[in-house]
């Protein structure tokens, strides 16, 4: 049995983290698509055109960042990265108890620090322009920020997830 089936119907704060994991998606989607028309663009002015414009590589680097942070963080919350089904299988009924309360909230640790670092960078070189584009330097590492945050979320949410069947259990 997967973690995402749940017998009990989602809560309203369930259904707002399900909606934030699909914004997520629709806007890694939605960078991976830009990643490909500014690629293609820059092939054809390259080859085509001769002329190279110097934005792409920095806005490539940025979809590049976006798709792949916000659709780790969505990962997170369908249980389909940092899961650890394998090891959760072949584990006694106690120790995978532990363990589905133990594996999210050290998720939540690893967002957390994402997040922090990365907004540490990101105010780093907020105020040092990007060589061939007019944005910061330090922008590739907003996804990244807001990817740990959500990781963060999804992972205390887990955690709840895992101690709540126990505690309705015992009363």
């Amino acid at each position: 049995m997967t973690e995402t089936a749940s017998p009990v119907p989602a809560s309203s704060f369930q259904r707002a983290l399900d909606r934030l994991s699909d914004v997520a998606i629709a806007i890694a989607a939605t960078a991976l698509i830009g990643l490909v028309v500014v690629q293609g663009w820059q092939v054809f002015t390259r080859y085509v055109l001769n002329d190279s414009p110097s934005w792409t590589e920095p806005v490539t680097l940025l979809l590049l960042s976006t798709a792949m942070s916000l659709g780790a963080a969505a990962g997170v919350h369908t249980n389909r990265h940092f899961s650890f089904h394998l090891l959760a299988e072949n584990l006694p009924p106690a120790a995978r108890l532990v363990l589905s309360i133990v594996r999210p909230l050290l998720i939540a640790a690893v967002g957390a620090m994402i997040a922090g670092w990365g907004g540490v960078l990101l105010m780093d070189g907020l105020d040092i322009k990007l060589a061939g584009a007019s944005m910061p330097q330090s922008i590739n590492y907003l996804p990244l920020s807001v990817s740990g945050a959500l990781i963060c979320v999804f992972g205390l949410n887990k955690a709840w997830q895992a101690v709540r069947p126990a505690r309705e259990e015992g009363v």
